[in-house]
């Protein structure tokens, strides 16, 4: 479909037959006061609907304000609303066009903030602070003087790696799990680690079960390596045992990829109990285990990771990223002991190795308790958000951990998640809708509200917009198909 040529919108598109049938293009009677708002909420539902796709070329400005009966200036703004939202994207000298195609994986978060007033509760990220630019700070200023000599010239990653494998098992003993320091492989975060542990795990064609909504890239690495992927029924606990058994029963599973404790969309955390009888199904189908523990020991007194309970066919990675800081792009993936070789193999390939500065700079930290200073840090600062996020939130169904980065809130029924997220957005508030992390459709309908990106005013500004949206009916002229 090409809307859009310069020559008019009744040129361009032939709505006389089926009208009603059809969002896009909207008639002027449909659009509502704000008008730009009204608008770039019916382009969303046309994308979100497959009506306009990936690569569509958009009216230009002046024709669809013409067909319209509204200002250049209004149109602009819908379209710059829906650029920075990472819907479109303006080519200048060539139009405006649709960026995303709805059946491909989107991220979750806004991708470009240029617009200073968007509150920005899409990006899972942990709270930073001019405390954390200081840390950095004085950690390079340290390295300055006193630089190893193999974070400047090694390029094998037996001699630049092997010693910061020891201080590893420290902080993998904080998440519960004490392994040999052999076992464990440093990747340059948490993302590389799930590659790294997918493409050891299972071979092209296998099939792989998760959680109903899980990683958000999850889906699409599944896809490149050739993996097939389905999503498992779950509870308040995470995944079923029993639709893991009957996924066995129906044919061969080769692993399952799992976030039990609070990582995953839905913020559900297995008890212990829970993961005893996970375990147990896949020593009895003999399925390997990839634990995405990115949170590490963010959350205190958790129950053992499934890779302390099987550690005999578990691939367990946890990072810094999402519980010290973002830039601490470092991780470590602890496999089954005949899966090492098979493991440093596949991350030379795809990394050649860990960058050396940024594991001096984490083991240090180790060593010194900077680390565990700075994870206590966020522990407080995200107790305090969550606690604020419970209050504002009283009032509508959500989970969330106590000390996690994100509230999952199940929508009231008579919103879609694309009006909801799309309303949201208009109104200054970006939050993740339950779509970008669903690897089987349809999904239960909701949405993923970070707490850490923002100011501690900014966050409870967003939620409290949000909580509005969540009390308030979709307008019926705005929600017509």
């Amino acid at each position: 479909m090409v809307v859009g040529d310069g020559a008019g919108l009744v040129n361009c598109l032939d709505f006389s037959q089926n009208r009603f049938m059809t969002i896009w293009p909207p008639r002027a009677e449909e659009l509502r006061r704000p008008a730009y708002r009204s608008l770039a909420e019916k382009l969303v539902q046309a994308i979100e609907a497959g009506e306009l796709k990936s690569g569509d070329r958009l009216p230009t400005h002046r024709t669809l304000a013409a067909e319209l009966g509204l200002s250049v200036q209004t149109v602009s703004r819908a379209y710059d609303d829906l650029v920075h939202q990472g819907l479109l994207i303006g080519q200048v000298g060539r139009g405006t066009y649709v960026r995303a195609a709805p059946a491909e994986t989107r991220t979750p978060y806004i991708q470009d903030k240029q617009d200073g007033g968007v509150i920005d509760l899409s990006i899972l990220k942990p709270v930073s602070t001019g405390m954390h630019r200081e840390r950095l700070g004085q950690a390079l200023g340290a390295l300055g003087a006193d630089l190893p000599m193999t974070v400047v010239s090694s390029f094998r990653p037996s001699v630049a790696l092997n010693k910061y494998r020891e201080p590893a098992r420290g902080w993998l003993k904080l998440c519960g799990l004490e392994v040999d320091a052999e076992r464990v492989l440093l990747t340059n975060g948490n993302t590389s680690a799930m590659t790294v542990a997918l493409m050891t795990a299972a071979n092209a064609g296998d099939l792989v079960v998760t959680e109903a909504l899980s990683h958000h890239t999850l889906k699409a690495l599944a896809s490149y390596l050739g993996l097939r992927l389905r999503g498992l029924a779950g509870d308040d606990e995470g995944i079923l045992p029993d639709a893991l058994e009957q996924a066995c029963a129906e044919e061969p599973v080769r692993a399952l990829h799992i976030m039990p404790t609070g990582l995953n969309p839905t913020a559900t955390t297995a008890g212990l109990e829970r993961r005893r009888r996970l375990v147990a199904i896949a020593r009895r189908h003999d399925l390997r285990i990839i634990e995405n523990d990115a949170w590490g020991p963010l959350q205190p007194k958790r129950p053992p990771p499934l890779a302390a309970l099987a550690p005999e066919r578990s691939f367990y990675f946890t990072g810094f990223t999402k519980c010290l800081m973002p830039g601490l792009r470092i991780a470590y993936l602890v496999t089954p002991e005949t899966f090492e070789q098979a493991a440093a193999s596949r991350h030379l390939v795809t990394s050649w190795m860990a960058t050396p500065l940024l594991a001096e700079i984490a083991t240090r930290w180790l060593d010194d308790g900077t680390a565990r200073a700075l994870l206590d840090w966020q522990r407080t600062a995200l107790g305090e958000r969550n606690a604020l996020a419970e209050r504002i939130l009283a009032d509508h169904q959500h989970a969330a951990s106590p000390y996690g980065m994100h509230v999952w809130m199940p929508l009231p029924q008579a919103w879609s998640e694309a009006d909801f997220v799309a309303h949201a957005r208009l109104q200054g508030v970006a939050i993740a809708p339950g779509s970008a992390f669903a690897v089987t459709d349809p999904s239960p309908p909701g949405v993923r509200i970070c707490l850490g990106a923002e100011s501690l005013p900014a966050l409870e500004r967003g939620l409290e917009i949000v909580a509005r949206l969540a009390r308030s009916q979709p307008e019926p002229a705005l929600l017509a198909i």
